[in-house]
């Protein structure tokens, strides 16, 4: 990790909700290390970085971070300031959300003044314009802008790798299945990121035109066309009723999906992302709460009230406080991928799927423990591996950037465990369901 600036990863946002977990983690990882990991912390208010110093310092029982540990101050709406803070890093660790909002000017200031760029953005929007304006511009300079790198979408993103370099043939469909379980006390997520969806579903009109403007020719169907299912449905599999995944998955795995076709002539696979609502009452809750949702973000004034009022309107899913510790402490998730495709020795082109496979991605808390591990196994990747990311640079998905990587592996020690559950093969030919 041999570098000739001051420090290997800066954690811009360093006291917002998620950036505190951050820090915390990096300290961690920083003291298990045999190498000299040299990072500091950055964002508005030096008294509210120091204070995340010294608090983090007594939970962790290091007092010399209060001392040892730089503080860096910047701000997205100076662009000096972030100038600095990027000429002083090797990887910016970028916290600071809604990111359609404060997200460009780090990643352009990244890019100008040659520092890499992470973030745990969950805005499609975002993600897709980043690479839509910014990925020759990084290539030219030879940095790397990887976004959505903590829940949204490394679980969904290399989960997909994973299952197709488990599966022994051609894989050519996988529909991935969520599920949150959570304590007596249930669980929440943090404003940020109720915000986040407020604006995205708002703007989606937006996104589509942005995706025209890459014109990109529509990827090859490899295999039999899977059957989209219904807005919501019962899944035997998971035992309670599902609905399509809303957050980044399946852009981002889309993306990923595109890379590996064009520059390493992988087949692309189709995909399809849900996550389980629970029971009837469930989804009662949710087919209300979910109307009324689309018809007050479609207005200035139902956008405030949303936003003003996140626990109220999301029936406590999402609140100003975030979750709890114990909320935090007894949550977990598992992401089930089911793939299907064709045997070694099978042509795609005749009949139908005859071999399934079925991986699981499980860890602990999505929103504040996976995802803060994720980033932050993400940023060492960059830092050790960067000899096995594509290209020398540009902006990139998690699966595309560290798809040669160890990252995975990486993950599996840090507690985001990747298995194979099942793999079932049949007369060629033979009918299979997903």
């Amino acid at each position: 990790m041999a570098t000739d600036r001051p420090y290997h990863i800066v954690i811009f946002g360093a006291t917002g909700f998620t950036g505190q977990f951050v820090v915390e983690e990096v300290a961690r990882c920083a003291a298990e290390g045999t190498g000299l990991l040299k990072w500091a912390v950055a964002g508005r208010s030096r008294p509210r970085l120091e204070d995340v110093l010294r608090r983090t310092a007594e939970k962790l029982a290091m007092p010399e971070l209060r001392t040892d540990i730089e503080i860096i101050v910047a701000d997205v709406s100076v662009e000096e300031s972030l100038a600095v803070m990027c000429q002083q890093g090797v990887v910016i660790l970028n916290c600071v959300g809604p990111y359609r909002f404060y997200g460009e000017p780090v990643v352009r200031a990244c890019i100008e003044n040659g520092a890499h760029y992470l973030d745990i953005c969950g805005e499609p929007q975002f993600l897709e314009r980043m690479q839509l304006e910014y990925h020759s511009k990084a290539l030219d300079r030879g940095v790397y802008v990887i976004g959505s790198c903590g829940f949204d979408s490394i679980p969904a993103d290399l989960g997909i790798i994973y299952t197709q370099r488990q599966f022994k043939g051609t894989l050519t469909a996988v529909e991935s299945f969520l599920d949150i379980i959570s304590g007596p006390e249930g669980t929440s997520g943090h404003d940020a990121t109720w915000q986040s969806a407020v604006y995205g579903f708002a703007d989606s009109g937006s996104l589509r035109q942005l995706r025209k403007k890459f014109g990109h020719k529509p990827l090859p169907r490899v295999g039999a066309k899977v059957e989209k299912r219904g807005f919501l449905f019962f899944s035997k599999e998971m035992q309670q009723y599902v609905i399509p995944f809303m957050g980044s998955d399946p852009s981002v795995v889309r993306r990923t999906q595109r890379f590996l076709y064009e520059e390493q002539q992988q087949s692309p696979v189709q995909y399809s992302a849900f996550v389980g609502v629970g029971g009837l009452l469930s989804v009662i809750k949710l087919l209300c709460g979910g109307l009324l949702f689309w018809v007050m973000v479609k207005f200035s004034l139902g956008r405030k009230l949303l936003t003003t009022f996140p626990s109220f309107f999301s029936f406590g899913l999402f609140s100003k406080a975030g979750p709890t510790t114990k909320q935090i402490v007894d949550t977990c998730f598992s992401m089930t991928f089911y793939g299907e495709g064709y045997s070694e020795g099978t042509d795609p082109a005749e009949g139908r799927p005859n071999a399934k496979i079925c991986t699981q991605v499980v860890g602990a808390e999505p929103g504040y423990v996976a995802t803060v591990s994720a980033l932050v196994q993400s940023a060492f990747t960059v830092l050790n591996e960067l000899h096995s990311l594509p290209r020398r640079g540009g902006v990139y998905t998690p699966g595309a950037a560290f798809c040669q990587t160890g990252l995975i592996d990486r993950l599996h020690n840090y507690g985001i465990k990747f298995s194979v559950r099942s793999r079932q093969e049949e007369a060629a030919g033979a009918p299979t369901s997903m």
